[in-house]
């Protein structure tokens, strides 16, 4: 099946039923298909999401247009007189959003910020508070992406601004996420002269040591965390956990907090003497500030969104599974479809603009 673009869209008020009706129908049978080729709808997103069936989508991931920053093919959502407006707007998006995801599901919203009368609107956190007070989403995280070789800034009284947000949502609080897809792949442990030695050099020489000259630590205690020491550079050896840090009352700053009342290590450390932090053995998962370069390689004459592919990659990968399907209500010239096409997940852009959907069609393949 080869990408498909709806050309219906919604141009006429008086077929919108009709339309809609086509928009489910064609929906429903994507769904169906063994393909992972993109299908894109033409039309507003907040009457074409109205028509996708509730709880059949697997991940969300979007970057709606900027409020008052671009002139894009159709006037829409970004061309509001006030931040207000901008955000109930896209609010009506996000609603729709909430009903067709799975409870299992995920939401990806990358938002930018912009200005009025020389002041930040907080435009991603009013949408953000509003999401969690009005709509009850569970925010998971909060990333930074920052902007490599961001453009350049001519105002003489401000920062320059490289980074923008991408919030992680989530409807319930079990919901499928694949922290192993995304992990970095560890260094391996290595035996030298009969010893252990962990990826980043960790032999326990320095830990036992420690431990024996503790005077924070009573004999049993002591007793204690050596057996447990060597039991960790076995599990090393074994390749059951790629490194560990041990922290030993008196030796080592408590991980969050001393007190025990907010912190569960604190009361491990206060029991037992000491605590171990084991990583992974597939590796560790991304940090929540990206280093990404806006896209540029795609040389677009018609849409100057920076939203990269690389943006994309991590979110789908962790957050829908194999087959799953991905929603992009603002898709513009296709990143999110081009980037599931890749993983194998099927996708659905939606976007008013006709020229930007023939420009995501052929990006993704659909004509060639």
């Amino acid at each position: 099946m080869t990408p498909a673009i709806d050309q219906r869209g919604l141009l006429a008020p008086l077929r919108e039923a009709i339309i809609a009706d086509g928009f489910r129908a064609r929906f429903v049978d994507y769904t169906m298909d063994p393909t992972s080729a993109p299908l894109f709808f033409l039309g507003d997103a907040r009457l074409v999401m109205r028509e996708i069936p509730s709880e059949s989508v697997d991940c969300v991931m979007t970057s709606p247009p900027y409020w008052r920053q671009r002139e894009y093919e159709t006037c829409g959502i970004g061309m509001e007189p006030t931040a207000s407006e901008y955000v109930e707007n896209l609010f009506v998006v996000i609603t729709e959003i909430k009903r067709v995801l799975k409870g299992t599901g995920s939401f990806w919203l990358n938002i930018g910020d912009s200005y009025a009368s020389k002041s930040l609107a907080g435009i991603p956190w009013r949408i953000a508070l509003k999401m969690l007070n009005e709509q009850d989403w569970i925010l998971r995280n909060e990333v930074v992406w920052h902007k490599v070789k961001g453009g350049l800034d001519t105002a003489a009284d401000k920062l320059r601004n490289v980074h923008e947000k991408l919030f992680h949502f989530v409807k319930m609080p079990k919901f499928y996420y694949d922290a192993d897809a995304i992990r970095s792949k560890p260094k391996q442990a290595k035996i030298r002269n009969g010893a252990v030695v962990s990826a980043t050099g960790v032999r326990g020489v320095r830990y036992h040591r420690q431990i024996e000259m503790s005077t924070a630590l009573n004999e049993e205690e002591k007793c204690a965390a050596k057996s447990a020491l060597s039991h960790m550079l076995q599990q090393i050896k074994d390749g059951e956990i790629s490194d560990f840090r041990m922290i030993i009352r008196g030796q080592q700053r408590v991980t969050h907090s001393n007190s025990q009342r907010v912190s569960g290590r604190a009361g491990e450390l206060a029991a037992n003497g000491f605590y171990f932090l084991r990583y992974h053995p597939s590796g560790t998962k991304p940090s929540d500030v990206w280093d990404i370069l806006p896209e540029d390689t795609q040389h677009r004459a018609l849409h100057f969104s920076p939203y990269p592919e690389d943006l994309c990659k991590i979110p789908l990968l962790s957050t829908c599974p194999p087959g799953g399907v991905i929603i992009d209500p603002f898709c513009g010239t296709g990143t999110t479809m081009a980037v599931a096409q890749n993983l194998r997940r099927k996708s659905v852009g939606i976007d008013n603009g006709p020229s930007y959907l023939e420009s995501a069609a052929l990006r993704c393949g659909a004509f060639a």
